[in-house]
């Protein structure tokens, strides 16, 4: 099934809690929590985002905080600032981006595998289920911190156990 409609959230106002959508997803305003995307999920410049992005393709361009698991492309655009670890497929950066953190690139099959550990559940299944409607407020989940990313020089191989 695919989904071409965009969720958004507008310039001025303030979301937090966790979001999960099949589609696309546009962050104009200020977002607090966890954000889990089959599509698209970009930010304008003046979007702050506090928290984990799990997504097929992101693009950045406003203020961030958090860590960041993509399954293709992560492209951070000039003006933005990120603060976080990045875990990508391909990676896309623009002369005057900020980025503090750490990036790993993962190998094919790997996303999955850290979507599920993140989520709770495989990234190919349906949404989560909705959050309660209690009027009580959700807490957004604190951020995981990921394993440590490891450097190797291109040609190394990994040391046997």
């Amino acid at each position: 099934m695919e989904n071409n409609e965009t969720s958004r959230i507008s310039e001025g106002t303030i979301f937090k809690g966790e979001i999960s959508t099949p589609g696309d997803l546009r962050i104009d305003g200020t977002f607090d929590g966890q954000i889990y995307a089959k599509g698209r999920v970009s930010t304008g410049k003046k979007a702050i985002v506090n928290g984990n992005i799990v997504g097929e393709n992101v693009e950045l361009s406003g203020t961030m905080k958090g860590n960041f698991y993509v399954k293709d492309t992560l492209s951070l655009r000039a003006g933005c600032e990120i603060t976080g670890d990045l875990h990508v497929k391909r990676l896309e950066v623009e002369l005057d981006a900020k980025f503090n953190g750490n990036c790993r690139m993962l190998a094919e099959g790997e996303f999955d595998r850290l979507a599920a550990e993140i989520s709770g559940k495989p990234f190919t299944q349906a949404a989560p289920k909705a959050a309660p409607v209690s009027g009580q407020p959700v807490q957004a989940p604190a951020p995981q911190q990921p394993a440590p990313s490891v450097f190797r020089p291109a040609g190394a191989r990994p040391q046997a156990k």
